[in-house]
């Protein structure tokens, strides 16, 4: 097989694999440490190789920011709407989404956050982030009967406690956080969650 016939994928990797790798150096190092080279060294690929998929570095960035938007913002805001029948069942979808990697990628909120702070654009854009959750988390909350003022201080405190976790890097067992769920569903919506509620909840993480 010539070049010509090599597929896209495999001896030039994938543009998935490139972006991964970049993930994971602005993970391990910030934004300095995402560079085309080690990457490639890392992956055992040529540095020409990268740009079957990207056009330059700043292709590569701003792909990294569609990430963290697709592993964090799409998520949170989709768990504000999700099916509850009362209003401590709904607070718990959008507290369960904070929990789970899968759906709330904490390393890369960190790391985005400190991007922010040698990039104004990126700050921008974690700004633009905070009040899209925001919005999202007061709608919900408007839903269920809550003031406009009402409805945005309680956000307001969902949203900071979950950011000053991820800021904080907080050490806290998954069980120790789950203790606590119950008093943290009343003192966001009101009201104390059902030990149905509760149970179901903790099924989520099979427990």
């Amino acid at each position: 097989m010539d070049d010509l016939e090599k597929p896209e994928t495999g001896w030039r990797g994938s543009r998935e694999g490139w972006l991964e790798a970049a993930y994971g150096a602005l993970i391990r190092e910030g934004v300095d440490g995402v560079k085309i080279l080690p990457l490639a060294e890392q992956l055992k690929l040529s540095r020409t190789s990268f740009y079957w998929f990207f056009q330059n570095r700043d292709a590569l960035l701003a792909a990294l920011a569609e990430m963290w938007e697709a592993r964090t913002t799409a998520p949170l805001t989709a768990a504000t709407r999700e099916f509850a029948e009362t209003e401590t069942e709904a607070m718990l979808n959008v507290i369960a989404c904070f929990l789970r990697p899968e759906t709330f990628d904490t390393k890369l909120e960190f790391a985005m956050r400190g991007w922010g702070l040698k990039d104004p654009a990126i700050l921008a854009r974690v700004a633009q982030a905070d009040q899209q959750r925001l919005a999202a988390l007061a709608a919900l909350l408007e839903r269920w009967g809550h003031g406009p003022l009402d409805a945005d201080v309680r956000a307001r405190t969902v949203y900071l406690v979950q950011i000053g976790y991820i800021s904080m890097q907080a050490d806290e067992t998954l069980e120790t956080r789950l203790e606590r769920i119950p008093s943290y569903v009343e003192i966001y919506t009101g009201r104390p969650p059902e030990p149905r509620e509760i149970a179901r909840f903790r099924g989520r993480f099979g427990l």
